[in-house]
């Protein structure tokens, strides 16, 4: 026997109760709310329907109380509102999914396209289920917490990662949230710190053209859910848990997971698209409109939210809380994260009231947060992103790093700006720790490979007449369009490939890597893959004697990164070019911009050389670094050291040879730079004892 009470407007969602289960949606302009109760997912009709009256309600909140059901309960929504001409919002006749649900159910019954239009759509709708609430178990498996002088993320899809021909995943397992915990000994010995994983909130794989479905995930309908299609088995109650032990794997591991969260739009779309969750409850709450009710768009799918409002910042922070503290995540890497910090009629805000609340939240304070600074609408704020800890996707370093290597003129000043912490981009200052994210690659865009390897996008498996994914990535094939069989080619290419890892590992700033980079996985030439769940999309697991050199190389130089940590750090300051070498009275180390030349940078415009040292108030140089991005060999002037120098790195030597486990010693006063190559000397006293 079901009993009705009039429950509590907290906590929002589902949860179990004594009695049953408490239900609790935000639906300011509602009048009337009808909770449908289904005897299971995929059931064409309810059993039971609840009707909410004004009794239910508290404030902006409907609540009620349901004895007789409990974990698992399967549920949606029917929510009546004013019905104005021409508008959208409202619509009676759609089911609704419980923005707060912490579980999905019905997806073998789920048509997106019946949730467009004035139709029914009972039968076919995603319903929410009750689940427990339960905090993670930080005592058994706590934050790892790396400092962000010591941190180096790795971007990877979940679906992906694990597949492809030659895992070494299960093939039960392969593609969900427990495979990857069979591939994490992989991520160890690579020497990563952090994973950040591409959306892992439950999308609508159906967001996407006829024939197509949406593999990357930027398409979210809910951020409470974990999406069921990484999770092994169909019981939406065992979601959680997989994601718990997903977590606990990798923190047992000493790994922190980021999530990359999607709150800047949903797979509503635009007025033309499906009422699934936010529309039907309060569009206009939780979206950008005009004065007509049309929406406004920065996000480039439709729709974007109105993080400025209350209801739906509140939506945002218990998303947050349900990941990091439920679930156990160590922090979030925010979508177009800039988009949330437009108020009315999109203007951008120096104080965005969603940041604001993030950061003063207890709960949130030790976790790692990380941000696009861009968004669709052409709003860029790198240095002057409007929150003190969020740190932001340095896409300057990406596209100089990339210009400079590829030997385009007038690169050889922000190769520099870059190397030292982009000090022109952050009011003249290096970039403080945590605030600048580099990166070469992403998702989004060629893989490494791919950037040496192809000339022009090849997108013609997307469907779109090559017309999607970005036209200038400062890309070059190296002389052959796609693989190769020329050993000048391929040898020029993985040379290239070792130039760009040196520079970004060797970088103040906090270094991202791209899932499979470090073998040389490759699109073929796809620089917008967001709908290729195959081989293009997965990881590279059948490396040849070329991709196993690169792994090993970047293994070596992510430890010798963290090795030099404490050298790498942004904050240590550096004087201008031309400016006589001093010591800041803060620190005891100093950078020195050389060219072929000592103390002579050359940073012309038809310039392709680069070279610079750390140096020591006391011993003198510890660090040496030379980039000759020119065609041709040169010599390099290198600085006396007090001790032995040790070759580290020298991009230009055989495989083996160009990071070997232990460099040999070099004397003299210059160093022989082949054409495009880097090399690192490194203070004999700072490598003793140590093997990479």
């Amino acid at each position: 026997m079901r009993t009705i009470r009039l429950g509590q407007p907290w906590p929002l969602g589902s949860s179990a109760t004594e009695q049953g289960v408490n239900f609790s949606l935000v639906a300011p302009m509602a009048t009337r709310i009808e909770l449908l109760i289904f005897p299971a997912g995929n059931a064409p009709e309810p059993d039971q329907v609840v009707e909410l009256d004004h009794r239910h309600r508290s404030g902006d909140i409907w609540h009620v109380e349901v004895s007789g059901v409990g974990i698992g309960c399967c549920y949606a929504y029917r929510v009546f509102g004013p019905l104005l001409p021409g508008r959208h919002g409202f619509n009676p006749s759609k089911l609704l999914l419980d923005p707060c649900a912490r579980a999905i159910t019905g997806w073998d019954v789920y048509r997106r396209v019946d949730a467009v239009g004035a139709m029914p759509n009972t039968a076919s709708c995603l319903k929410g289920v009750v689940t427990e609430r339960d905090r993670f178990d930080f005592r058994s498996a706590p934050r790892p917490r790396h400092s962000w002088q010591r941190t180096v993320i790795y971007e990877l899809h979940v679906g992906g990662f694990s597949r492809g021909p030659g895992s070494p995943v299960s093939e039960a397992a392969q593609g969900t949230y427990l495979g990857l915990i069979e591939a994490i000994p992989y991520l160890k010995e690579l020497g990563i710190t952090t994973v950040e994983l591409l959306p892992v909130m439950a999308f609508d794989p159906h967001d996407a053209p006829a024939g197509r479905l949406n593999y990357w995930g930027y398409s979210p309908l809910s951020w409470m859910a974990p999406h069921h299609a990484y999770q092994q088995g169909d019981d939406p109650l065992q979601i959680r848990h997989q994601v718990r032990q997903l977590v606990s794997a990798c923190h047992q591991a000493g790994l922190e997971v980021l999530v990359d969260v999607v709150y800047n739009h949903t797979c509503e779309g635009n007025q033309a698209g499906p009422t699934l969750s936010w529309r039907g409850i309060d569009d206009r709450n939780y979206y950008h409109q005009n004065a007509k009710g049309d929406y406004l768009d920065v996000s480039g799918c439709g729709n974007s939210i109105a993080a400025n409002r209350p209801h739906s910042r509140r939506l945002i922070l218990e998303s947050m809380r349900c990941w990091a503290l439920e679930l156990g995540v160590d922090g979030f890497r925010f979508d177009l994260g800039i988009a949330l910090s437009r108020g009315d009629e999109l203007a951008p805000l120096d104080h965005p009231p969603l940041f604001e609340e993030i950061e003063a939240d207890p709960e949130l304070a030790d976790l790692k947060l990380v941000s696009e600074p861009w968004d669709c609408g052409g709003l860029y704020r790198l240095a002057d992103f409007p929150a003190r800890r969020i740190g932001a996707w340095n896409g300057r370093f990406r596209d100089d790093v990339r210009r400079f290597w590829k030997g385009d003129e007038k690169s050889c000043w922000p190769m520099g700006q870059r190397l030292a912490g982009s000090p022109d981009l952050f009011g003249g200052q290096p970039a403080l720790l945590g605030r600048s994210i580099t990166f070469l690659t992403a998702h989004d865009g060629f893989t490494l490979a791919d950037l040496v390897s192809y000339s022009q996008k090849h997108n013609l498996a997307n469907g779109e007449d090559n017309r999607d994914g970005d036209n200038h990535n400062n890309n070059w094939n190296h002389g052959a369009e796609g693989p190769s069989t020329d050993a000048g080619v391929t040898a020029l290419r993985n040379r290239q490939l070792r130039n760009l890892l040196c520079s970004l590992l060797l970088s103040p700033g906090v270094p991202m890597l791209l899932m499979g980079d470090e073998v040389r996985r490759s699109q073929g030439g796809n620089n917008n893959a967001w709908c290729q769940n195959n081989v293009l999309g997965w990881m590279h697991w059948q490396p040849d004697a070329d991709d196993q050199a690169l792994r090993l190389f970047v293994q070596r130089l992510i430890h010798l990164r963290h090795h030099l940590a404490d050298l790498l750090n942004p904050e240590i300051p550096h004087p201008e070019a031309g400016k006589a070498l001093r010591f800041d009275q803060a620190g005891h180390l100093m950078r020195q911009w050389d060219g072929v030349k000592l103390a002579q940078p050359d940073w012309a415009a038809w310039s392709h050389t680069l070279a610079w040292s750390l140096n020591d108030r006391e011993h003198g140089p510890l660090i040496w670094c030379g980039m000759n991005a020119y065609h041709e060999d040169l010599s390099f002037e290198i600085p006396s050291c007090s001790s032995d120098w040790k070759r580290v790195i020298d991009t230009h030597q055989p495989t083996g040879e160009d990071l070997p486990s232990d460099g040999p010693s070099i004397s003299g006063d210059s160093v022989a730079m082949g054409s495009r190559s880097l090399v690192l000397l490194v203070a004999a006293p700072l490598m003793e004892g140590h093997q990479l």
